[in-house]
């Protein structure tokens, strides 16, 4: 079965918001939406999210699952605002348990916060099956970029998170707290040994140049034409590669304000006595 996918491209992080679905009119689910935050002002918005919603609106359909792939170290998931002007479960992988560990003690948050994952309406299993109405889905458990990253597959569509990029840009990062480059070259075999015309959705471009922003691909181009793992790259010089890499970049933009707003299912924290909600910003920890 082959899923109608409407993509949503921010320009300020570069992400890739889809919605995913069999007809107009039927059910559908939102993968990866985007909370619009200005970091000078740390002042949120809703603009990318209400694009989402007119275009359900528009096209009739009933929202069943807001996805995420990974708690997001460059964008605020807008998942609980979508789900409360449109309903749906939010949903990620079981692993999320892992990193609400590891930034729990990073930003010293409320005794009372769960590292269960209750935050969120469901965790999935890897090869765990679910429907979006007439469409089949199942989860694909695919860490390195973080211990938690699941792509979902979606009749011949896969929504790939951070673990691939498009072929030009080749693959994410694996020097975040539990990343790890060997398990992200793992984790890309599992995608590339689909068939070779599956189509591959990105959640991230970071287009050069020459080019617009794209966001589809197939496994048979990551196989043969991606920078870091096609033509037949081995592990070890993947690894190489990767974490020599990694040692060079910075950490992204809004990686302290996202996590700990994305490891709470996209909710922000509690306001404090004076109304006002606050994040916190960790001296000297990553």
């Amino acid at each position: 079965m082959q899923p109608s996918v409407q993509p949503f491209f921010d320009l300020n992080t570069g992400t890739m918001t889809y919605v995913v679905y069999g007809k107009p009119g039927s059910a559908c689910a939102i993968v990866d939406s985007v909370l619009d935050y200005d970091p000078k002002a740390a002042r949120t918005s809703t603009r990318s999210a209400d694009a989402v919603m007119a275009f359900i609106r528009e096209t009739g359909l009933g929202v069943k699952w807001i996805l995420e792939t990974h708690a997001h170290a460059d964008h605020l998931s807008a998942a609980p605002y979508l789900q409360r002007q449109l309903g749906g479960k939010i949903a990620i992988g079981e692993s999320i348990r892992t990193v609400q560990g590891v930034f729990k003690k990073i930003f010293d948050l409320e005794p009372e916060f769960q590292l269960d994952g209750s935050q969120f309406d469901h965790l999935f299993g890897d090869g765990e099956a679910f429907r979006i109405g007439e469409l089949q889905a199942s989860a694909m458990y695919v860490p390195g970029h973080t211990p938690a990253d699941m792509a979902y597959r979606i009749g011949d569509a896969v929504f790939v998170g951070d673990t691939l990029f498009m072929p030009d840009v080749g693959t994410a990062r694996c020097d975040f707290p539990g990343g790890d480059a060997r398990t992200l070259y793992r984790s890309i075999g599992r995608l590339l040994a689909l068939p070779d015309e599956t189509r591959l959705f990105v959640c991230h471009d970071y287009p050069p140049p020459t080019r617009e922003p794209h966001w589809e691909t197939t496994v048979a181009a990551q196989r043969a034409d991606n920078i870091h793992v096609g033509a037949g790259k081995t592990e070890d010089e993947f690894v190489a590669m990767r974490e020599a890499r990694d040692a060079t970049l910075d950490m992204p933009t809004l990686i302290l304000p996202a996590i700990q707003v994305n490891i709470r299912a996209g909710q922000l924290p509690h306001a404090a006595g004076n109304g006002t909600t606050y994040l916190k910003i960790p001296l000297n920890a990553l």
